[in-house]
């Protein structure tokens, strides 16, 4: 890849577990993991509790230090030692992140004002905040709400306020770290439907972590993560075209994936003879697929 948005290379990190006057022990979470991301892209991240995932999106603006190994974002060396503060802070800009709880991400008590709490604190003008609270909102569907407390919203629409507060902060990448996760099947979809539109309208870089399937295949590429290493990389349908390799892991596949992936062993082949294809994704496929089976 030329020039990409985010690179690492043989990034590490470990948690320190040394007790005083004991020992020293490490628990490696990330093992020389390297990785190259375009600017625009759409990236799902999957992995079991305590693959590495999360972070590794932490390293991605130094919520996180690595313990050895480099981060470059847009060709800046963001691990090095002698960045000075103010560029430290234009990384966390240039990233933003939204959590699995829009809770612990709502500060005020109206709409509007808890999205402007991000650009207020990096000294952006008053008439620059205004204009972009409401772009923010507008983005999000949200600037009916402007006036609302945000704590008597639904958890979709207030996870729509949480995005919301980092576009107003104009960041290049946005991170999702299981930011459905916590969301009814509606709420997701609010905010599936946010995420999507911020890649595929506004060019935004985006990085989501998610246990869900059906989310992972509407990205452009998947990234599985295993015991702190990359374990697959690729489209959608190549990652999920593996399906015992991810069930090896822990993962699950999409339904219909695994529908024909278990008609397969049971010998089940095409009209033609020819193998049922692998890695279909989505329901519409998969229909086709069985109305050409039972013809």
């Amino acid at each position: 890849m030329i020039n990409p948005f985010i690179k690492t290379e043989n990034l590490c990190f470990s948690y320190d577990l040394t007790e005083e006057g004991g020992p020293h022990r490490e628990h490696k979470v990330l093992k020389n993991v390297n990785l190259e991301i375009g600017r625009g892209d759409f990236v799902a991240i999957l992995g079991h509790n305590g693959s590495g995932k999360s972070t590794l999106a932490k390293l991605l603006n130094l919520i996180l230090i690595p313990t050895s190994g480099k981060v470059y974002i847009d060709g800046r060396d963001i691990t090095d030692p002698n960045m000075i503060e103010d560029d430290v802070f234009a990384v966390r800009r240039s990233i933003g992140m939204v959590f699995q709880n829009p809770d612990n991400q709502l500060v005020a008590t109206i709409v509007e004002e808890d999205v402007a709490f991000g650009p207020e604190n990096l000294g952006v003008p008053p008439p620059e905040i205004r204009r972009r609270v409401d772009e923010a909102l507008s983005i999000v569907g949200m600037s009916a709400f402007a006036r609302h407390s945000p704590h008597q919203l639904s958890g979709g629409q207030k996870q729509r306020i949480a995005i919301a507060g980092i576009i107003a902060m104009l960041p290049d990448c946005i991170v999702f770290d299981e930011s459905t996760a916590m969301l009814d099947p509606s709420g997701r979809k609010e905010v599936m439907d946010t995420i999507i539109s911020l890649n595929r309208e506004r060019g935004i870089t985006v990085l989501h972590i998610t246990h869900n399937m059906d989310e992972a295949v509407r990205a452009d590429r998947v990234i599985v993560m295993d015991d702190g290493v990359v374990f697959f990389d690729g489209t959608p349908r190549e990652v999920f075209s593996h399906v015992p390799e991810l069930q090896s892991v822990g993962l699950d596949v999409p339904q219909v994936t695994e529908l024909l992936y278990e008609l397969s062993l049971d010998g089940v082949t095409m009209p033609d003879g020819s193998p049922l294809p692998r890695g279909i994704l989505s329901e519409e496929e998969g229909a086709d697929i069985l109305r050409k089976l039972i013809k």
